[in-house]
């Protein structure tokens, strides 16, 4: 890693500077990659209006997201967002995303989703089970099940609600994080009163949103009582907003934050999904193996939690799937006062870029670093590279509270449908990554089911 003190990192000038934000809002993924490879682990990317820094190696990592995160707060990218999700605990800053964080960890703790293992593995065979009627049929979109799939089990397990009642609620977060895009790309240039089309949608989207969240709490008051305390997400956000002086104030709270988990706990795991699902098909031999260890472990039985340590090359599957399609494709951090990282001056207000999709992918700590290769994750190898050379779910205090969650539900799926199908994409169907606030396929995945054997 280079360590030249006081001298700034190298990276586009002149034109080439002024016009790197420009093809940032086009190319996301390829921008970084780009610069990463013409510059190395450290990159000034532009100049004006912001400047931006890009850090691509571990010990960089490291160093803003734990050892001196207070002093990175959130960037671009969720500072925009925030005109679309309000202030949720994905957004939030302070001593409101800590208030925020204490009344939702409790929901996270590993003993609390343990319990949910029946309720994941019964909306997994639910999947199963709707792609099975597609068999020797017209391809389905296996990326739009998996986002059903997702919203299931975030509402049983997180909410104690079937959101399946709530017909528009996956239309509706895709405007949402289009318009959290078009929020990023504009820069919030745009007042969120002109009439563009996208923002019209946005507004309606955004009306049915808060319909559904008003039914929902009114539902949990009028069965629970006003004094409700359950230990899942929506009691526990009941609670915490109740105490806030200003009704009015409670109640839009209520509503950022069960949006961002709406959206933030679903959209992810679901990108997982579908990545896993395309990257399954065009290994023919990882998908015997899913299939052998899914037979020899589970049987015809449903998966219990205790399965999760017996699925061992599913889970390196999942892993390897999160190193090449990261769920959280960048991390963005603003900094507060100067600073050095890597040896580079970092001036106050700099906006810092990590970038797990760039990290993940880099050449000095990633044999072949483009290739499919789970046994890169086998529990009995010896690793030699650093812990911050990987990092899908975050890491520091901003560290995703839903890693477990979404880690056991990805594993059961994954090794459910491989038990009993053969999903197949279609060769002339080009799959295309879309950097949204996840890092999703473009337009869906169409595949056609099979029997497995």
């Amino acid at each position: 890693m280079p360590a030249r003190t006081g001298q700034a990192p190298p990276g586009p000038t002149g034109p080439a500077s002024l016009g790197t934000l420009w093809k940032f809002g086009r190319d996301r993924l390829g921008v970084m990659s780009a610069a990463a490879r013409r510059h190395g682990d450290a990159v000034r990317l532009a100049t004006w209006p912001w400047p931006f820094y890009f850090f691509n190696h571990p010990d960089h990592a490291k160093y803003v997201l734990t050892e001196n995160s207070r002093n990175y707060h959130k960037g671009i990218g969720l500072v925009h967002a925030r005109r679309a999700l309000g202030d949720g605990l994905l957004t939030s800053e302070g001593e409101l995303w800590r208030e925020q964080r204490r009344a939702m960890q409790p929901v996270f703790q590993a003993k609390r989703i343990a319990g949910q293992a029946a309720t994941v593995a019964q909306e997994a065979a639910g999947l199963v089970e709707r792609l099975r009627g597609h068999r020797g049929g017209a391809p389905v979109d296996v990326l739009q099940e998996a986002t059903e799939l997702t919203l299931g089990v975030l509402g049983r397990t997180l909410l104690d609600t079937d959101l399946s009642r709530y017909q528009s609620i996956g239309h509706s977060f895709e405007v949402m994080q289009d318009q959290a895009m078009f929020e990023l790309a504009s820069m919030s240039m745009v007042p969120m009163w002109v009439p563009l089309p996208q923002q019209l949608r946005f507004r309606r989207a955004r009306r049915d949103l808060q319909v559904i969240v008003d039914r929902m709490v009114a539902e949990r008051t009028a069965r629970d009582g006003a004094d409700a305390t359950g230990d899942d997400a929506l009691s526990r956000l009941i609670a915490s907003t109740r105490r806030e002086p200003d009704p009015r104030r409670g109640q839009q709270r209520m509503r950022d934050e069960l949006v961002t988990l709406l959206l933030a706990g679903h959209e992810t795991t679901a990108s997982t999904l579908g990545w896993s699902f395309y990257l399954i098909d065009q290994h023919p031999q990882v998908r015997q193996r899913l299939r052998d260890e899914a037979v020899a472990v589970l049987g015809d039985r449903l998966p219990t939690y205790e399965d999760l340590r017996r699925l061992t090359y599913t889970s390196m599957v999942v892993e390897e799937v999160m190193r090449l399609y990261p769920p959280v494709w960048m991390l963005s951090r603003i900094a507060q006062e100067p600073d050095e990282i890597g040896g580079f001056p970092v001036p106050a207000g700099a906006h810092v870029l990590i970038c797990p999709y760039t990290l993940h992918r880099h050449p000095g700590f990633w044999p072949d670093p483009d290739r499919f290769d789970p046994e890169r994750f086998d529990p009995t190898r010896p690793v030699s590279r650093p812990r911050y050379a990987y990092v899908p779910f975050g890491a520091g205090p901003r560290f995703c509270v839903g890693n477990h969650l979404g880690m056991m539900e990805a594993v059961f799926v994954i090794a459910m449908v491989s038990r009993e199908l053969r999903l197949v994409k279609p060769e002339s169907y080009r799959v295309v990554p879309e950097p949204m606030l996840s890092l999703r396929i473009r337009g869906g995945l169409p595949m056609s089911v099979e029997s497995a054997d």
